[in-house]
C-alpha cells in the first residue's frame, strides 16, 4: 500500500506560539497541495524546543494546550498532521504529539512525564512510557514514537513492535553534535529491522540558544535500507511515497481505511552528506544567525587583533548575516604589531566589513597613572580596556558583542574575565585551536573553488599565535604548542581520561600535570564565558558541569 508523507523540517522559536503554528500552517497547506496524505512535524514544533523552565509554567502548559486546539481547527481538514506540543496532566509537563485531521485532534501521544532537565540530561534519565500508539491511516498501521523513545533499547519500541505496524513515525528535536549523523542513520536503520517496518525519522533546524539542530531528516525502509535523506541544516519539506504493509495491527484509532492510489510516484532523493568542516561551518553559521535573528538584535560588533581567532569568528558572521551587519573594532595598543592592524584591514577589505580604530593608550594610561600596575595586572588592563570598549560601543549602537574565544582557551583559563571574555555569544567556544585553522583554510579554499576571494588573511592562518600584552609575547609562553596540547585536551575534556590514563597514552607527565592543574583552576572562568553552540559530545557548560569550588585533585 502507498502512502505519500511530508516531511516538514521546520525551524520553530521557544515560546513563539503564534509564530510557530504560522510556520506549521503553512507547510501543512503545502504538503496538502502536493497530494500528501500526512504532514509530520518536529518534536515540540509548536512551542520550540528545549523549552526548559517554561515547561513548569502553568501559564505556558495552558497556552499551549490551547493553541494546539486552535491550530487543529485551521489546518486542511484532508491532511492528517503530526504536531508535536507541550501539554501537562496535574501540572506536571507532558511531551506530547497531536494527530490531527478534519480540523479536530484525533489521538494523542506522550513520551513520558517532562521535567526540569536539559536536553542531554533526557538521554540520560529517560525511563520509557507504558503505552503506545497506532494509528490507521488510508489502511496503514502507522506506529508513533517521540525522539528519546528510539535512542534507549528495549522498552518503548519493543513494546511497539510486538504491536507490529506497518509505518513508524519518529518526530525529534535532536541537536547537532560532530559525527552524530553516522550514529542516527546506524540507529533508525536498527530499529526499523527491530520493528519490521519502514521508519521515518524527522529533525527540525535551527538555532536554540547554545544548541543546533541540524535536520538530516532520514527514512529507511523495513530492511533498514535508506530510501530518503534531506539535507544538513536546510529548512524546508521532504516529500516522500512509501510503501508500507496495511491492516498489520490493532489500531488505537482508525483515521481512513480506503487504499489510496498515487497518479504518479515521486522519486526520493538523498542529499550528500557535508564534509567534516564544512558541517561544522555550517552548524556554528546556523547559531550564530538565529541567536542574532531570534533575539532582536541587528548587527555584531568584533574586536578585531588580526589574529586567526577573530578573523574566523568575522568570517563565520558574515556568512551569517551578510558583511553589511558585522563592525570589527582594532584597538592596538602600545604593544601591537604594524602587521596586526595591516591583517585586520586585510580582513575587512576581503569580506567587506565595517572597520574602525579605537587606540586604547590613552585609556591604559590614565588607569596606570591611578593604579601603577605591572606584570599580569597590566597586560589584563589592557584586554579589559578593549573590553570595556566594545561594550561602550555596543551599548551605545545597539550591536551584540561576538566573544572570540576558542575551546583550548577556555578549558586552560587562558582568557580575561571582563577583557577578552566580554559578549553576549561566543561562536567557536566548542572549538579547539587546530580546528580553527582547519575551518580557516577549508573556509578559504571554499572560496576559491567559488571563485570568490577568499576571506581570512593568510598571515592570520600562520603566524604564531600572540595575545600581544606585553613585548614580542607568544601563546606558546604560557600554553604548550597546540597540537600536543588539544589532543591532551580532548582526551582530558571530552574523553574524561585521568591522570595516569593521559600518561600511559604517552603524554609527558610534567605536561599532564600542568594542564589539568589550568582546566581545573579555570571552571569560575568557563562559568562567566557567553554562550556559544555547541557541536561536540562535550561541550563546557552543557555537557561538562564540574563544581567550581572543590577539593578533588586529579594527580
Amino acid at each position: 500500500m502507498k502512502l505519500r508523507v511530508a516531511l516538514a523540517q521546520i525551524n520553530p522559536t521557544v515560546g513563539d506560539l503564534e509564530g510557530n503554528a504560522a510556520l506549521i500552517l503553512a507547510h501543512a497547506e503545502s504538503a496538502a497541495n502536493n497530494g500528501a496524505h500526512v504532514a509530520l512535524f518536529p518534536e515540540m514544533a509548536l512551542t520550540g524546543y528545549p523549552v526548559e523552565d517554561l515547561a513548569l509554567r502553568p501559564s505556558f502548559q495552558i497556552a499551549s494546550a490551547k493553541s494546539i486546539q486552535v491550530l487543529a481547527a485551521s489546518l486542511p481538514p484532508q491532511l492528517v498532521s503530526i504536531v508535536g506540543y507541550l501539554d501537562h496532566i496535574d501540572g506536571a509537563p507532558q511531551n506530547r504529539v497531536a494527530v490531527i485531521t478534519d480540523g479536530k485532534i484525533a489521538a494523542t501521544y506522550t513520551k513520558c512525564q517532562l521535567p526540569n532537565y536539559g536536553v542531554f540530561d533526557e538521554y540520560r534519565n529517560f525511563v520509557p512510557g507504558d503505552s503506545t500508539l497506532v494509528v490507521r491511516i488510508h489502511g496503514i498501521d502507522v506506529g508513533i514514537l517521540i525522539c528519546e523513545d528510539l535512542w534507549v533499547d528495549g522498552g518503548i519500541t519493543s513494546k511497539l513492535a510486538a504491536r507490529k505496524p506497518g509505518l513508524v513515525l519518529v518526530p525529534n528535536g535532536s541537536p547537532f553534535e560532530r559525527d552524530k549523523n553516522d550514529v542516527r542513520a546506524a540507529l533508525v536503520k536498527k530499529r526499523a529491522l527491530e520493528v519490521g517496518a519502514p521508519l521515518v525519522y524527522l529533525n527540525m533546524t535551527g538555532g536554540q540558544d547554545d544548541l543546533v539542530f541540524d535536520g538530516d531528516s532520514i527514512a529507511v525502509d523495513a530492511k533498514g535500507n535508506v530510501i530518503a535523506r534531506a539535507p544538513q541544516f536546510e529548512d524546508g519539506m521532504m516529500l516522500l511515497d512509501l510503501d508500507a504493509e496495511g491492516g498489520t495491527s490493532t489500531p488505537d484509532v482508525v483515521i481512513s481505511e480506503a487504499e489510496v492510489k498515487l497518479d504518479r510516484v515521486l522519486t526520493p532523493g538523498i542529499a550528500v552528506r557535508l564534509g567534516d568542516e564544512e558541517e561544522i561551518w555550517k552548524a556554528i553559521v546556523v547559531g550564530l544567525r538565529d541567536y542574532v535573528i531570534k533575539n532582536g538584535f541587528s548587527q555584531v560588533l568584533i574586536g578585531l587583533s588580526g589574529g586567526i581567532d577573530s578573523a574566523l569568528v568575522a568570517a563565520l558572521a558574515c556568512d551569517a548575516l551578510g558583511p553589511e551587519l558585522v563592525h570589527g573594532v582594532a584597538m592596538p595598543s602600545k604593544y601591537s604589531s604594524d602587521h596586526s592592524i595591516e591583517d585586520a584591514q586585510e580582513l575587512a577589505r576581503n569580506t567587506g566589513l565595517t572597520l574602525r580604530t579605537v587606540g586604547i593608550e590613552p585609556m591604559v594610561g590614565a588607569y596606570m597613572n591611578e593604579l601603577h600596575l605591572t606584570g599580569l595586572a597590566e597586560e589584563n588592563l589592557q584586554a579589559r580596556v578593549r573590553g570595556t570598549t566594545l561594550m561602550a560601543i555596543s551599548n551605545q549602537e545597539n550591536m551584540l558583542v561576538l566573544a572570540t574565544g576558542n575551546k583550548s582557551e577556555l578549558a586552560c583559563g587562558y582568557s580575561t574575565l571582563y577583557g577578552d571574555a566580554v559578549g553576549g555569544y561566543a561562536p567557536i567556544k566548542d572549538i579547539y585551536k587546530v580546528d580553527v585553522w582547519a575551518l580557516s583554510r577549508w573556509r578559504n579554499e571554499a572560496a576559491r573553488i567559488a571563485g570568490e576571494k577568499p576571506p581570512i588573511p593568510v598571515r592570520s592562518i600562520e603566524k604564531e599565535p600572540s595575545a600581544e600584552l606585553r613585548p614580542d609575547q607568544k601563546d606558546s609562553d604560557s600554553l604548550p604548542e597546540y597540537e600536543i596540547l588539544d589532543e591532551l585536551l580532548r582526551n582530558y575534556v571530552d574523553e574524561d581520561h585521568g591522570h595516569n590514563e593521559l600518561i600511559s597514552m604517552g603524554f609527558d607527565a610534567a605536561l599532564v600535570k600542568r594542564v589539568i592543574a589550568m582546566v581545573d583552576k579555570a571552571e569560575y572562568k568557563r562559568r562567566q564565558y557567553p554562550p556559544g553552540p555547541k557541536v561536540s559530545q562535550r561541550a563546557f557548560g552543557k555537557d561538562r558541569r564540574l563544581p567550581m569550588t572543590s577539593h578533588w585533585r586529579e594527580l
